[in-house]
């Protein structure tokens, strides 16, 4: 289970970015997370809320994750599709010279905090 491992490291991104801006309280994390990054989004969040408390800055924090959507790319007709409904042969011309554009990705992409708490 590699949803507790990337947890912990958001959690100390998390509060690295707080402690570099005088933050005592966050609110909620975003992350955005690609449909073939291998993450499963429910024991991700079981692990958040779980790892969240070991930290007073995310003690409360809720956690929002954005699904990116995975396309690939195909190099001889040059098509893009979506990867989960073709895989890795390209629905144009079934060639297998196919590589992954987007969708693997695992990010922070916002940190929500307090309004009282101060920046």
């Amino acid at each position: 289970m590699h949803e507790l491992g990337v947890t912990f490291y958001v959690v100390r991104d998390v509060k690295k970015v707080a402690e570099e801006n005088n933050v005592k309280k966050i609110d909620y994390v975003t992350l955005e997370i690609g449909e073939v990054s291998g993450v499963i989004h429910d024991q991700l969040v079981d692990c958040w809320n779980w790892a969240r408390k070991k930290e007073a800055v995310t003690e409360h924090a809720k956690i929002y994750i954005e699904t990116l959507e995975a396309i690939t790319y195909c190099e001889d007709c040059k098509g893009q599709y979506r990867t989960i409904d073709y895989g890795k042969k390209c629905p144009y011309c079934h060639s297998e010279h196919t590589y992954l554009l987007k969708g693997n990705e695992f990010n922070i992409k916002e940190i929500g905090i307090y309004e009282d708490c101060g920046t």
